[in-house]
C-alpha cells in the first residue's frame, strides 16, 4: 500500500515497475514469421499448420491444468463429474505453500507460454492463408496470365501517386499515376460479369488524356526531373473508397511481393468514370489534406514540399532531388508519418509518457480539467482520426496501435510497460493485415521503436555517467540506437551506408516537434480560418526548412555515405561491423582524448577537404585540364577554368552523380554550362550542376527537341535567373588558359538535322597546349557536313577526342582518320542495352593510333599535361 501523495488531485504515484515483461514478445515474433511464410503457402499446408498448432496447444493447456491440480492436492474429476472450482483436499505432503507455488509456476509457465505461441502461430497462419488466397481467388489472376482487356469496377484503397521520372536512354519516361484498388466487378472479354474482391495495382499510363495535362508539382524548377506531366490528371484527385469503372488490360504483377494479384493498365481512357463517391470520412480527410496544401501554397519550395509530408505523409510535392537528400541522410522516416508524429500529438494531450499516470501528470488534458479516463477516450478518438487522415501506412498503424494500448492502460488504471505494448501492437497488426509482415517500412518502424525502448535508455545512462548532459545524452542515444538497429535493413534497400545519419537526425530532431505541432494546427484550422492557417504554416515553414537544409547539407558532404552490398549477407556483415564499432566505442568513451581524435578523423572523412583528398587519393591530378565524369549512360565533362572554376559540357542523366563528380573536382564556380543537345542523358542532371554553385550562363543548341527536356532546361534556368543563349558555329570564347570555338551547328543548319543528335554543339578546345575535340552525339550526316564546312580543315591531329554518341557504330571513318587523336574517351554506362561502345568504333580508333578509355570500365578520368606530355588519371 502507498500513501496518498497529498496532491490536490488526490492520486498516488504508482509503484515502481519490476523487470520488463517479455512474455508477449515470442508470440508476436512467431506470428510475424508465420504470417510472412504462409502468405504464399498452399491451402493444404496452411491448414496442416493450424491443426497441428491447435492440437499441441490444447494438449499443453490440459497438461498444465493437471499439474496445477496435483500441486494443490485436488483429485481428478471422474467421468461426468463436474470440476471443482474451489476448495479441494488439503495438501498431504506437508510442503510449504510458497515452495509449492514456485514449483507450480516453474512447471506450468513454460507450457502456457509455448501454448500461447502456438495459438498465435495458428491464428497468423489462418490469417495469412486467407489473405494469400485472395491473390488466387476469382478470375483476375487467370485473366492476367492471358493479358486480357476487361472492363472493371474498382474501389480505390490508397491515395493516387506519381511514378518518379526515369531516364531511358536519350529520353525521359513520362510519369504515370499509380493507385492501389480492389476489383469489385469485372466484365471479361466474352461478356461474363463476375463479382469479386481482388486487390490490384492500377497504372494510368501517360498516353491517356488524363495523365498528360499540366505540370507535375513534383517536377518543378528544383526537381531535377526533366519531365513530369501528370499533376493536372483528375485521377490524382481520387480519394480512397471511391469506386471507378475502367477499361484496362490485365497483366501479371511482378514487383510488389504478391500484395496485389495483378496490374490494370489504363491508357487513353480519359478521366475516370466514377460510379460511387467516397465515404464521408474520406471526403472529410481529403478536405483536410487539401486545406493543408492550400495553406502551404505560398511557402518557400522546400517548406511547401516538406510540411504536408511531415504532417500527413503527402509527398506529392517532394522533388526527386530532395527525396535523394533525405535518403542519403536516413531522414526518410520524417516523410512517412512515422510514429514520432503521433507520439508528439499524444504527448501534447496527456503529457510525457513517463508521467501520464502520475497524479501530477502534464499535458493539455489535465490543464483543461479533463478526467483520466475521458483523456483516454479523447486520445482514442485522436488515434482514429490520425489513421484516417494520414492513411493506414505501416508506421502509422504501428504508432496508433501502440498509442491505443497505452490509452487503454490509462483508462483502466493499470500500468503497462512499453515493450508489451509494442509486442501487442505487432501481434494485432500482423493478424489484422499479414502483408505487414513483409513490409520493410513496418520492419524498420518496429526495429526503431524497439531500439528506443531497449538500447537507448542504457546508452543514455552510460553517456550520463561520463558527464554528458542528460538532454544531449538522450538525443545521442536515441539517434545512435535507431541507426545501429535499422542500418542493416536500410542497406538492403539503398546499397549505401550513411555516415551522416546520426548527426543529421540529431540536428533535425529539434525541429520535428514544432513543425509537427504547427503543421497539425494548420491542418485543423485550414477549413474554417484560412488566414490563420497560412500564418501557422508560415511559422511551421521555419522548422520544416531547417530539416530540409539539414538533409541537403548532409547529403552534399563528400563522405556522406559508403557503398555497401545490397543483399542479406551484406546486411549481416554491416550488423557485425556495427556490433564491433559499439564495443570499440564503449572503450573509447573512457579515453576523452582518443575519443576526440576519432571524432576529428570522422569529421575529415565526411568533409574531405580538397587539398587533403588530393594528397591521399591523387584525384584530381595536379594541373588537370579536362575531366570526364562517370555518370552512367550519358555525357558530362568539365574543362578546368582556374582555381575552383570549370566549364561544364553536358550534365548527364542523374543530378546526384554529376554533383558528386563536381564536388570531387572542387568546382564551385561555373562560368558557362554547355548543353550539346536536349536529350535526357545530357540534360537531366542539370539540377545537380546548378546546386550550390555560381553559374554565369547556359548555352545550348538552337534545335529545341525533345520539347519537354528543352522546357525543363529553361525552367531550371529561369528559377535561378541564369541566362540561356544559343551556340552557333564560329563563336569563340576564352577564360584564363582555356580557349574554345564552336564548330557546329551552323546558324542555319544545313542540312536540316534529322534529330537532336545531329544538332549537337561541337567544340574545339585549347587548354594549356592541349587540343580537344568534343563531338556531342553527332551522327554520320552531321559529321560529314562538319568535315565539308570551312572549319573541317582545322580538325587534324587533336590530342583528345570525346567520341561521338557514346562510341556507337554510327561514325564517319573520315572524321576519325582526320582527327587522329592520341587519346579517345568514351562515356557510356556499364551493361547498357545499346551495345555502346561498338567494337567497330573502338577498333577504328585504335587502328588510328589512339588510346581508348571508357567510363564503364575505367570510371571517371582526368586529363593533364601539355605538348607531347599527356597523361590520364582515374578515380
Amino acid at each position: 500500500m502507498h500513501a496518498a501523495s497529498g496532491n490536490p488531485r488526490g492520486a498516488a504515484r504508482p509503484r515502481q515497475e519490476g523487470p520488463t515483461d517479455l512474455r508477449l514478445v515470442p508470440p508476436a515474433l512467431a506470428a510475424w514469421a508465420t504470417a510472412a511464410l504462409t502468405l504464399g503457402a498452399s491451402p493444404g499446408w496452411t491448414i496442416g499448420v493450424v491443426v497441428v498448432c491447435l492440437v499441441v496447444a490444447g494438449a499443453l493447456l490440459v497438461t498444465g491444468r493437471r499439474h496445477r491440480r496435483r500441486s494443490r492436492g485436488e483429485p481428478e474429476p471422474a467421468c461426468g463429474e463436474p470440476e471443482r472450482t474451489h476448495g479441494g483436499a488439503e495438501p498431504t505432503h506437508g510442503e510449504p505453500e510458497p515452495n509449492r507455488a514456485r514449483r507450480l509456476l516453474w512447471r506450468t509457465w513454460p507450457k502456457a507460454s509455448v501454448a500461447a505461441v502456438l495459438l498465435c502461430v495458428a491464428a497468423a497462419a489462418a490469417s495469412g492463408g486467407l489473405h494469400g488466397a485472395d491473390m488466387r481467388r476469382g478470375p483476375v489472376p487467370e485473366l492476367a496470365r492471358q493479358y486480357a482487356e476487361v472492363t472493371a469496377d474498382v474501389e480505390v484503397t490508397s491515395d493516387p501517386r506519381l511514378t518518379r521520372p526515369r531516364i531511358r536512354g536519350a529520353h525521359a519516361v513520362p510519369t504515370a499515376v499509380l493507385l492501389n484498388a480492389e476489383v469489385r466487378r469485372i466484365e471479361q472479354p466474352d461478356g461474363t460479369v463476375t463479382a469479386t474482391r481482388t486487390p490490384v495495382l492500377v497504372i494510368v499510363s501517360p498516353g491517356s488524356e488524363s495523365a498528360v495535362s499540366g505540370d507535375s508539382s513534383g517536377a518543378g524548377p528544383e526537381s531535377g526531373a526533366p519531365s513530369g506531366k501528370a499533376h493536372g490528371s483528375p485521377w490524382l484527385s481520387l480519394l480512397p473508397s471511391t469506386k471507378v469503372r475502367v477499361a484496362a488490360r490485365v497483366v501479371p504483377e511482378l514487383g510488389d511481393g504478391g500484395r496485389v494479384a495483378a496490374v490494370l493498365r489504363v491508357q487513353g481512357s480519359g478521366p475516370p468514370q466514377v460510379v460511387e463517391e467516397p465515404s464521408g470520412a474520406q471526403r472529410f480527410a481529403g478536405e483536410l489534406r487539401g486545406g493543408l496544401r492550400a495553406a502551404t501554397e505560398g511557402l518557400e519550395p522546400d517548406a511547401r514540399a516538406l510540411l504536408p509530408g511531415l504532417v500527413v505523409g503527402d509527398t506529392s510535392r517532394i522533388t526527386p532531388e530532395l527525396d535523394e537528400a533525405f535518403k542519403a541522410t536516413d531522414l526518410t522516416h520524417l516523410l512517412a508519418v512515422s510514429g514520432a508524429n503521433f507520439t508528439i500529438l499524444l504527448a501534447l494531450l496527456i503529457g510525457p509518457p513517463g508521467r501520464a499516470q502520475h497524479a501530477e501528470r502534464r499535458g493539455l488534458a489535465p490543464r483543461l480539467g479533463i478526467p483520466l479516463r475521458a483523456t483516454a477516450v479523447l486520445g482514442g478518438t485522436l488515434s482514429l482520426g490520425f489513421v484516417i487522415v494520414c492513411r493506414p501506412d505501416p508506421s502509422v498503424l504501428r504508432a496508433a496501435a501502440c498509442g491505443s494500448i497505452a490509452l487503454l492502460a490509462i483508462a483502466t488504471g493499470r500500468r503497462r510497460s512499453l515493450i508489451p505494448a509494442l509486442a501487442t501492437a505487432v501481434l494485432l497488426l500482423v493478424l489484422y493485415d499479414p502483408w505487414l509482415s513483409r513490409s520493410y517500412g513496418f520492419l524498420l518502424s518496429v526495429l526503431a521503436t524497439g531500439a528506443l525502448l531497449t538500447l537507448a535508455p542504457r546508452w543514455s545512462a552510460a553517456l550520463q555517467r561520463r558527464r554528458v548532459p542528460p538532454r544531449l545524452a538522450e538525443a545521442l542515444a536515441a539517434a545512435g540506437a535507431a541507426q545501429a538497429v535499422c542500418a542493416p535493413v536500410v542497406v538492403v534497400l539503398s546499397a549505401r551506408v550513411s555516415l551522416v545519419a546520426v548527426p543529421c537526425n540529431l540536428l533535425a530532431e529539434f525541429a520535428v516537434a514544432p513543425a509537427t505541432v504547427l503543421g497539425f494546427a494548420t491542418l485543423a484550422t485550414a477549413l474554417w480560418a484560412m488566414p490563420v492557417a497560412k500564418a501557422l504554416a508560415w511559422c511551421a515553414s521555419w522548422p520544416a526548412g531547417w530539416i530540409a537544409d539539414i538533409a541537403r547539407t548532409g547529403a552534399a558532404l563528400p563522405g556522406a555515405g559508403v557503398d555497401w552490398p545490397d543483399n542479406w549477407p551484406g546486411a549481416l556483415l554491416l550488423a557485425c561491423v556495427t556490433v564491433l564499432l559499439v564495443l570499440i566505442g564503449r572503450r573509447l568513451l573512457r579515453h576523452p582524448w582518443l575519443s576526440g581524435a576519432c571524432a576529428m578523423l570522422l569529421l575529415l572523412v565526411l568533409v574531405q577537404p580538397a587539398p587533403l583528398t588530393r594528397v591521399i587519393t591523387g584525384w584530381p591530378p595536379p594541373g588537370w585540364r579536362f575531366a570526364m565524369c562517370d555518370v552512367g549512360q550519358g555525357d558530362a565533362m568539365v574543362l578546368a577554368a582556374g582555381d575552383g572554376a570549370g566549364v561544364v559540357v553536358d550534365a548527364g542523366p542523374d543530378p546526384v552523380l554529376i554533383d558528386r563528380c563536381l564536388r570531387t573536382l572542387g568546382i564551385t564556380r561555373i562560368p558557362l554550362v554547355v548543353l550539346t543537345h536536349f536529350h535526357a542523358d545530357h540534360v537531366a542532371g542539370l539540377a545537380g550542376v546548378l546546386r550550390g554553385r555560381s553559374v554565369g550562363a547556359i548555352e545550348a543548341t538552337g534545335f529545341e527537341e525533345p520539347l519537354d527536356q528543352a522546357e525543363f532546361v529553361h525552367r531550371q534556368a529561369a528559377a535561378r535567373r541564369i541566362p540561356v543563349t544559343r551556340a552557333v558555329a564560329g563563336e569563340r570564347r576564352r577564360t584564363g588558359a582555356l580557349d574554345w570555338r564552336v564548330l557546329w551547328p551552323p546558324p542555319r543548319p544545313a542540312p536540316t538535322p534529322e534529330g537532336p543528335n545531329d544538332a549537337s554543339v561541337t567544340l574545339f578546345v585549347r587548354s594549356a597546349g592541349l587540343t580537344l575535340l568534343l563531338l556531342g552525339d553527332l551522327e554520320p550526316p552531321a559529321q560529314q557536313a562538319l568535315l565539308r564546312s570551312p572549319v573541317g580543315a582545322e580538325l587534324g591531329g587533336v590530342d583528345v577526342l570525346k567520341v561521338a554518341h557514346h562510341g556507337s557504330a554510327y561514325q564517319d571513318p573520315e572524321l576519325i582518320r582526320r582527327a587522329a587523336p592520341r587519346l579517345a574517351l568514351i562515356s557510356c554506362g556499364a551493361d547498357n542495352p545499346y551495345g555502346h561502345p561498338a567494337p567497330s568504333t573502338v577498333a577504328a580508333l585504335r587502328a588510328g593510333g589512339a588510346t581508348v578509355l571508357r567510363t564503364d570500365e575505367d570510371g571517371a578520368m582526368a586529363v593533364a599535361g601539355e605538348g607531347d606530355r599527356l597523361w590520364v588519371a582515374g578515380v
